[in-house]
């Protein structure tokens, strides 16, 4: 089958706390993040799920260096961490955070900060939009993207957001 799978974002999944008080309750859960891969040059978003662990396509068999001078080759990506939430208007991008990484395929080496990687992931989940670093070229790339993904769940996100992606 050569037809590249299309992947969404995370569902939503019902509340795992619902109907008891126990254990996990209100825990964070990765159940409604999703990392958004975006190539700068090629102006391409995708969401890949392989990123949660490093594992993204863009990520496979490149040996991240934390220096970024030492990767003075490496092409432009955005990891985005998104994570969805409900309201009583319906679901909407809630958490919003942008992540720097170069990779030079030719020489097998990129750049990234792995606690930067890791902390974004949890401000995205404790609903933070940190965007303010892009490039003006990958905010609309995200923007497009979000939009173009569910429109709805776009419509119901907050102006805080919009305004950040939005130049």
């Amino acid at each position: 089958m050569d037809e590249k799978k299309k992947m969404g974002f995370n569902i939503i999944k019902s509340d795992p706390t619902d109907g008891h008080k126990g254990y996990g309750k209100g825990a964070l859960s990765l159940d409604n993040v999703s990392p958004v891969i975006i190539d700068v040059e090629s102006g391409d978003a995708v969401i890949d799920i392989g990123a949660m662990h490093a594992r993204s396509a863009v990520e496979k068999g490149i040996k991240f260096l934390p220096n970024k001078e030492e990767v003075p080759n490496g092409k432009p990506y955005w990891l985005v961490w998104v994570t969805i939430d409900r309201r009583v208007d319906g679901p909407y991008y809630a958490g919003v955070t942008a992540c720097e990484m170069t990779v030079d395929r030719e020489i097998r080496r990129g750049y990234k900060s792995l606690p930067e990687h890791v902390n974004r992931m949890d401000k995205s989940l404790k609903r933070h939009i940190i965007v303010d670093h892009m490039d003006e070229k990958s905010k609309k790339i995200l923007a497009d993207f979000l939009r173009g993904h569910n429109e709805q769940l776009w419509n119901h996100s907050s102006d805080e957001l919009k305004k950040s992606l939005l130049v």
